[in-house]
């Protein structure tokens, strides 16, 4: 728009200054007026050739009042070109620094990638060492936990081995006291041959239950009362004057102390004649541990058998026959026999007449049947109740 207007301007300033020429040339035309001596004709051209210029120069004062450019264009020619020049210059180092900065650029970009590459294989590292870095916070405390367990071992055994000691050095006591017994043994062959036997080895000298899981004095002391009885069934037989100290073996007997006190039900002790017992000796016992569970119940089924009775020679036969194998069940199920017998029960004399008397009004099928008369325990002793039926299949 600027430019249509700086057009417009000249154009308009060029036609009133011809206007103003023409009729300037046409009146001195008219009146023949000469300028130097110089024909009308030719003064004519010169005010039409002064009138041209002072077009051309009002057209450029014109535009040069009315435009900065035209007046830059003017008379700032050499410096425009010497500024364009300048600036062509610094727009060609600019866009040698541009290429440069790009190349920075695309080189800092492959850094920074590569950076980036950097930093993730860093972090990547980073976890693992932080993995392995609790590993070996584990592998420490687990080292720590052994290390205390084993300290704790190295304790325990260090009391064990000073036990050990102490018992090695009881040990060395109780061998002295065995070959001590085994020189009296030697010394008494003679005497066992031909001397008073009042118990023989393994017969029963005191029986008890003793409750579990208590403390070791305590239990220490139920056995020492059953040590007790067996010293009073010693001396009834021996008589009063007669030696009846009761000798335990030390260690048996802490083996028992420790089974009955780890056991949570009740236990059997049973004292025992270590070898024959003749009277002027030490008596030497043998001490057995074991658990006292029920085996029957009051009227349970024990046995139930047919014989045939031919005559009275059959009864006592088929008696000991039929109690023999009562007897064998009840050991099979854990009542514990007579070291010496071998048996269980107890049938009183009453009681066996009776059924050899029933029996021997019986012939033919005779069925019987027995019965646990109580509630029995592994303690024993096994009492019957039986029954004849005759004829029974």
């Amino acid at each position: 728009m600027y430019g249509l207007y700086l057009i417009g301007v000249m154009v308009v300033t060029g036609g009133i200054i011809a206007f103003i020429g023409d009729k300037l040339g046409t009146k001195i035309g008219k009146k023949r007026l000469s300028i130097f001596g110089l024909r009308p004709r030719h003064t004519s051209m010169i005010i039409t050739v002064l009138t041209g210029v002072f077009i051309t120069a009002a057209s450029i004062g014109v535009m040069a009042i009315t435009s900065e450019n035209v007046r830059t264009a003017l008379f700032g020619m050499e410096q425009l070109n010497a500024t364009m020049s300048s600036t062509k210059k610094a727009v060609e180092a600019l866009a040698v620094e541009l290429l440069q900065s790009q190349e920075e650029y695309r080189n800092a970009e492959g850094n920074l990638k590569k950076s980036r590459k950097e930093i993730a294989d860093l972090k990547a590292e980073q976890e693992t060492l932080t993995a392995e870095s609790e590993n070996l916070k584990n592998g420490i405390s687990k080292l720590e936990s052994e290390k205390n367990a084993l300290t704790s071992q190295n304790e325990t055994l260090t009391a064990s081995n000073t036990k050990l000691d102490e018992s090695n050095k009881k040990l060395s006591a109780d061998n002295s006291q065995l070959e001590e017994h085994a020189k009296n043994l030697r010394e008494g062959l003679i005497a066992i041959r031909e001397g008073d036997i009042a118990f023989r080895a393994g017969e029963i000298l005191a029986t008890g239950v003793v409750k579990g899981g208590r403390s070791e004095p305590e239990i220490t002391d139920d056995i020492n009362s059953l040590v007790a009885q067996a010293s009073k069934k010693i001396e009834q037989s021996f008589g009063s004057d007669a030696e009846s100290s009761v000798w335990v073996y030390q260690p048996e007997l802490q083996n028992a102390i420790d089974e009955i006190s780890g056991s949570t039900g009740d236990m059997v002790v049973r004292i025992a004649a270590a070898g024959n017992l003749i009277r002027g000796e030490p008596v030497r016992t043998s001490l057995s541990v074991y658990p006292n569970k029920d085996v029957f119940a009051r009227n349970e089924l024990i046995l139930s058998r047919i014989y045939d009775i031919k005559n009275d020679d059959d009864v006592e036969p088929i008696i000991q026959k039929f109690l023999a194998e009562i007897n064998r069940l009840a050991v099979e199920k854990g009542i514990l026999p007579d070291p010496i017998t071998g048996t269980v029960g107890a049938m009183e004399v009453e009681q066996m007449y009776g059924l050899a008397g029933n029996l021997m009004e019986l012939r033919g099928p005779v069925h019987l049947t027995a019965y646990a008369r109580d509630n029995t325990k592994s303690i024993g002793p096994l009492r019957l109740n039986i029954e004849i039926d005759k004829g029974n299949s």
